[in-house]
């Protein structure tokens, strides 16, 4: 019977390990898309908008998605540089560590501009409008969407 090196099996848990880190940043990335979605449908669908907030939006959701898009971009190329980093040793490295920091990095960066480009957004509506678009985002926040 051929001896399973250890090598090998570190290999095989990184690689499921990974998997289940890529299956877990998908959802988030594609979960935050559909409330996003939703968001934006009932922003520009169900408050009655006046054309200058309309416009004053659409503004902002423009500058958010490329600042969205350069985010992103860091986060690929932080999980690139930790799958080189886990495929060049198979082990916890000072590189692998790199790797997770500046993926971390990037993600709270993420958050951060979408957490600010909500609040800028909500800057635009009036008090009765932020109220139906504060519920809304809590909904999305907490998952209670009926």
């Amino acid at each position: 019977m051929p001896r399973i090196s250890a090598g090998l099996v570190l290999t095989v848990v990184l690689a499921l390990l990974a998997g289940a880190a890529g299956a877990w940043i998908g959802a988030s990335g594609l979960l935050p898309s559909r409330h996003s979605a939703s968001l934006h449908a009932m922003v520009h669908h169900d408050l009655e908008l006046t054309p200058e907030q309309d416009r004053r939006l659409e503004a902002l959701e423009r500058n958010f998605a490329i600042r969205r898009k350069a985010r992103e971009t860091e986060l690929r190329a932080a999980n690139a540089q930790l799958a080189a980093a886990i495929q060049a040793r198979h082990e916890y490295t000072p590189q692998v560590e790199a790797a997770v920091e500046r993926f971390h990095a990037a993600m709270g960066a993420l958050q951060l501009e979408t957490v600010q480009h909500v609040l800028a957004m909500r800057k635009v509506l009036t008090p009765e409008q932020a109220a139906k678009f504060d519920r809304r985002v809590s909904e999305a926040l907490t998952n209670d969407t009926p």
